[in-house]
């Protein structure tokens, strides 16, 4: 079991950049992979993107591709989302989550939310025009 708590969201202005924090409790935040998902008012959940458990796989969201840069610390039980560039269409409840499955399935895999086991709150990103 894992616990995922989300922190680093608010208010910005359009172009300004925000990073997000997502802590997960256990010592075994090494063997999860890591994905970070979007939800706008009136929208479905959408991918943003994912990491695998050594970091050494990212996937991206044709969107934010370039602009965001998911990273993790394995050390410290952390996943990072870097936004810069942001516009008020990355406005939107930002969650991350935790998938236990020991293995790289690739790009397609991980953009799925149900393959994803734990799921934190969430935290609120506004960008303002």
């Amino acid at each position: 079991q894992v616990q995922l708590v989300e922190s680093g969201g608010g208010l910005v202005q359009a172009g300004g950049s925000l990073r997000l924090s997502c802590a997960a409790s256990g010592r075994t935040f090494s063997s999860y992979t890591m994905g970070w998902f979007r939800q706008a008012p009136g929208k479905e959940r959408e991918f943003v993107a994912a990491i695998t458990r050594s970091g050494g796989s990212t996937y991206y969201a044709d969107s934010v591709k370039v602009r965001f840069t998911i990273s993790r610390d394995n050390a410290k039980n952390t996943v990072y989302l870097q936004m810069n560039s942001l516009k008020p269409e990355d406005t939107a409840v930002y969650y991350c989550a935790a998938d236990s499955r020991f293995g790289n399935y690739g790009s397609s895999y991980y953009q799925r939310q149900e393959v994803y086991d734990y799921w934190g709150q969430g935290t609120q990103v506004t960008v303002s025009s």
